[in-house]
């Protein structure tokens, strides 16, 4: 049996044993996509039925790491109109590139088709105030960054990985793209924008082994350039209680 056959054998038995009122289930993440190893977590989503509650929850199985998305039926639409707003789909993608474990009634399919449809539609997109506010925050810490003496490693390591993330944002919603985080992050952004999102990483990397801010600099003012250019003065950020 191979890394992903044993993979989906292991989730089956933890929906059958953990949840044997489930109403389908099925294995996403690096498993689904046989790029796991046997430390990598086992993400399983599962379709509960209306009398449970929707939850994430993190098990110990077998002795590997199981991150469930436990999810009512009812609770489904409203669940993914969520998922979509944060701009990163991380359930939407378990359910549209996972594989189907257990589905006796159809109820997987079905979600399968409606979270393709969400992802079809692609993240929302930013409003005014939220571009001027990304800007304004990605203008300050490359200031930030620039300013900061490399002998302070910690306040300089601090700042380009801000810089990365915001950054990152920023360049995939320029795109109409979804953005990431941990292992997505990078991958997100060579997907939406493969030669900015290799300067920006490649920077990152530079600041990491050579406490060397500059190329990282320069490929975030290429960035803002895409994005309307820095901003500072001028900006305004009105605010309600």
């Amino acid at each position: 049996m191979d890394g992903q056959e044993a993979a989906k054998a292991h989730a089956l038995r933890v929906v059958t044993e953990l949840f044997p009122d489930a109403l389908g289930a099925l294995l996403g993440g690096s498993a689904a996509q046989g790029h796991a190893t046997a430390a990598s977590d086992l993400d399983v989503a599962v379709l509960l039925p209306d009398s449970d509650i929707s939850r994430r929850e993190v098990r110990r199985h077998e002795g590997r790491t199981v991150e469930l998305f436990l999810n009512t039926l009812a609770d489904i639409p409203e669940f993914f109109a969520w998922d979509r707003a944060r701009r990163r789909a991380t359930v939407l993608f378990v359910y549209d590139q996972g594989l189907p474990l257990t589905d006796p009634h159809g109820h997987v399919a079905r979600t399968r088709q409606r979270a393709q449809e969400m992802l079809a539609s692609g993240p929302p997109a930013l409003t005014t105030a939220e571009w001027e506010h990304g800007r304004y925050a990605l203008t300050c810490f490359l200031d930030d960054l620039l300013d900061t003496a490399a002998r302070n490693r910690h306040e300089q390591l601090s700042l380009a990985d801000q810089v990365l993330r915001l950054a990152a944002d920023l360049v995939t919603a320029h795109h109409g793209a979804w953005t990431g985080i941990g292992t997505w992050l990078p991958r997100r952004l060579l997907s939406a924008d493969p030669a900015l999102g290799t300067a920006l990483l490649d920077g990152h990397l530079a600041v990491a082994e050579h406490a060397d801010p500059l190329p990282l600099a320069a490929a975030v003012k290429q960035a803002l350039d895409l994005l309307g250019g820095p901003l500072l003065e001028g900006y305004r950020q009105p605010w309600r209680p």
